[in-house]
Formats: structure tokens, sequence, C-alpha cells
């Protein structure tokens, strides 16, 4: 039997958080309106309807003709947490993304669609014209200095200890390997330490996300202005 890897979700809840949707790059033909403002005492940020579909369009399961209600409120909480990790990145300017950056994320969300063209077709529903749109390709460098925001203000000061990698190997690893995999021979902790080490940082990454935004929450103000 296959062993499985750990698995190591990526962050910001947690799959696709870190798009930054921008409302003035979408086409003429999307019928917007403000639903959502996020001000910080020095800048507001506005949410649209488009950005919510924008949002949609980078999820292989979501619909988006028509989108449902649960997937736009969904789309909204997960915009407020970007307007909000985009307000705190602007305090801390950081070298622009190179190319070979936005081609590695371009082709990331790629390989979540069965194809190319199925993709294309989701960002035209929402006024792109494709992949190579320049106006998404800048949306993809927004993407990724924010990833890098996060990497450098939640990942890079993550210590694991060995007791720490000792303690989920014991009491994570190992229930979870006999559970799955009854009858297999166990691997050791110097096999599975990088693995390891990788989850804790996923999980300690994410903890200390949600307690800044609970913080965030309270100190910024957000205004719903219409439903989705």
């Amino acid at each position: 039997m296959k062993q499985r890897a750990i698995t190591c979700p990526r962050i910001w809840f947690l799959a696709f958080l870190f798009v930054v949707p921008f409302t003035s790059v979408f086409a003429q033909n999307v019928v917007d309106r403000t639903v959502a403002t996020v001000n910080d005492g020095v800048k507001t940020e506005l949410i649209t309807y488009s950005d919510l579909l924008w949002q949609l369009a980078l999820q292989p399961n979501a619909a988006l003709t028509p989108p449902t209600s649960d997937d736009l409120n969904r789309a909204l909480q997960i915009s407020i947490n970007q307007r909000i990790f985009a307000l705190e990145a602007e305090r801390l300017p950081r070298a622009a993304p190179a190319v070979k950056e936005i081609d590695a994320e371009i082709n990331r969300i790629l390989a979540l669609f069965p194809s190319t063209a199925e993709f294309e077709r989701r960002l035209r529903i929402v006024g792109f014209d494709s992949v190579k749109d320049d106006n998404f390709e800048r949306l993809m460098a927004q993407r990724v200095s924010i990833e890098k925001y996060l990497d450098f203000r939640f990942r890079s000061f993550i210590v694991n200890t060995p007791a720490d990698e000792a303690k989920y190997y014991r009491d994570t690893f190992v229930p979870n390997f006999r559970r799955r995999y009854p009858g297999l021979l166990m691997p050791t902790l110097d096999e599975k330490r990088a693995e390891i080490n990788l989850q804790l940082t996923e999980d300690k990454v994410t903890v200390n996300i949600e307690s800044f935004l609970d913080d965030a929450k309270r100190r910024v103000e957000v205004v719903f202005l219409s439903e989705v």
C-alpha cells in the first residue's frame, strides 16, 4: 500500500486566501456594486461584487453562472481577510515579485483545473481575456507579494524543536499511521522528520494568522453595504 505524505494545507484558510483582487481592472460587462469596505483609519479598501466573482473563478468547483449565496458569502469573508493583509503589507514595503515567481503562482493555480482552456473560460466570465491578460498577471503579482509578506510575517520566525517533532510523531503521526495502514512497518521519526517539521510549521502559522486576524478585526472598521 502506498503511504501518504503528511498533508500540509496552504495557509490563509487555506486554499485561495492569497488572492488580492482590485476592482478597477474588471471588464465593463460585469454589473458591479460595492458590497463592503474595510478601513484601518488611514485607508479604505473597497470590496465589490466582481471581486467576489473573481475569487470564485479560482475555485474549480464553485459555480459562476450563477454563483450560490453560500459561495459568495464565503468569498466575502475571504476578501475581508485579504484587505486586512493588504493594508498591513503596505506598511512593510518589499521588493516586487520576480517574473518567475508570478509564473510559478499562475502554474500552481492552473494545476487545480482540468485544462488551461477550462480555467480561461472561467476567467472570461469574470472579465479577463486569458492567463496572459496583463491585468490578470498584475493580480497574480499582487498575490505573490501578499504570500511573501505572510512568509516573512508568520513563517520565517517559527522554530520547531526536536522535542516538538518527537511529540508530534508520538501523539499524532504514529496513531494516524496505525489507523490508516494497519500491518505496515512504522516509519521512523528520522524518516518523517522533514514532513513533520513542515506540518508543525503550517499548524503554527495557521494559529498565528487566526490570532492576528481576530485582533485586526477589532482595530479595523468593516462596513457591509449590500447583501450578496
